[in-house]
């Protein structure tokens, strides 16, 4: 009898970023950031901070630890069907699993979930029932956009970005968007955004041209969250200036995805991109392009001086001597 053939599962549309978990030991000043500067649904519970910005009853979790960065990412997959498709890829690229234990799930807001180990040494979870909630937000925003596209996208330096990209790829069906070049502090990066869903991209991943070096002391350099209204943004920007937290980027529009946002300092010190507007992929007509720089106009920097850059320039050549992980090499 011949063997047939079972079509490859394409998990594309039902895959989107879920809830971001962040280490911090800023408690306090990370309160006054997410609750006064950027207005989100911010409630204490025990030693960790809950943020909400829909019905979902968790979607940034802030616990206390020494890491000062993205502790995890998590990802809400349509149905169990799409979780067991994840899981069985991970398991044939030699990528450890674990089930997650109930007080962890609690912590997320999720029934439960599964987590790996993925490129960068970032955790990456897994998951397919959230927990809701019907209290009523009490936020200084109108709302966020969220809903099938999930809560917003992630951007991650690299010195291995053809495996960072395989990873999102070759596990969920990542679609590529566009390119973009780039120069900063004297580097050229290349920035490849993919997308999980009709959102213009929920990972982008950027690299040094040639020598590859990652100037980014975080896992991620930035979170994205999609206000609903300009009004929305242009609060946030105000009070985020008003409060002292530096604003890394100003307002301004970028190349690809049209999104007008501005870029702040977290109290652990990766970014929160604050947007608005950006535009939604046509999955039948589209086509990706390169694009020169990220803004057709403003993203200009405001609080990012000298000293930075040279800090930037001594974490990259501080990379070279380090060995970054990813979980398995690309297919070719």
């Amino acid at each position: 009898m011949a063997k047939v053939n079972t079509p490859r599962p394409d998990l594309f549309g039902k895959v989107r970023m879920g809830y971001v978990l962040v280490e911090s030991h800023k408690l306090d000043d990370w309160q006054r950031f997410t609750r006064d500067a950027l207005g989100l649904d911010v409630q204490q519970d025990g030693d960790s901070l809950v943020c909400r910005l829909d019905e979902h009853a968790r979607r940034l979790v802030i616990s206390p630890g020494a890491l000062e960065d993205v502790a995890a990412l998590g990802y809400q997959l349509d149905d169990q069907a799409s979780l067991e498709t994840v899981l069985q890829r991970l398991h044939q690229h030699g990528v450890a699993v674990e089930k997650g234990d109930a007080r962890g799930a609690a912590l997320r807001g999720v029934e439960a979930y599964w987590r790996c180990i993925g490129p960068k040494d970032l955790p990456v979870e897994f998951y397919v029932t959230p927990l809701l909630s019907a209290a009523p937000l009490s936020m200084l925003a109108s709302g966020y956009l969220t809903g099938s596209a999930g809560m917003g996208h992630v951007a991650i330096t690299s010195r291995k970005p053809e495996a960072m990209l395989a990873f999102w790829q070759e596990i969920l069906d990542a679609r590529h968007s566009d390119d973009i070049e780039q120069q900063m502090g004297g580097l050229m990066l290349d920035i490849r955004f993919l997308r999980l869903n009709q959102r213009h991209h929920s990972v982008a991943v950027a690299c040094t041209r040639g020598r590859r070096m990652d100037p980014i002391r975080t896992r991620v350099q930035h979170m994205n969250i999609q206000c609903a209204t300009l009004e929305d943004m242009t609060a946030a920007f105000q009070r985020c200036r008003k409060l002292g937290y530096r604003i890394m980027m100003g307002v301004g529009q970028h190349t690809n995805d049209r999104e007008l946002s501005f870029y702040v300092q977290s109290p652990s010190g990766f970014e929160i991109e604050y947007g608005w507007d950006p535009i939604a992929v046509d999955e039948q007509n589209w086509q990706p392009t390169l694009h020169q720089g990220i803004s057709t106009w403003g993203h200009k920097p405001l609080d990012h001086n000298l000293l930075d850059e040279l800090r930037q320039a001594a974490r990259a050549v501080r990379s070279l001597l380090r060995r970054e992980y990813t979980p398995f090499e690309p297919k070719h």
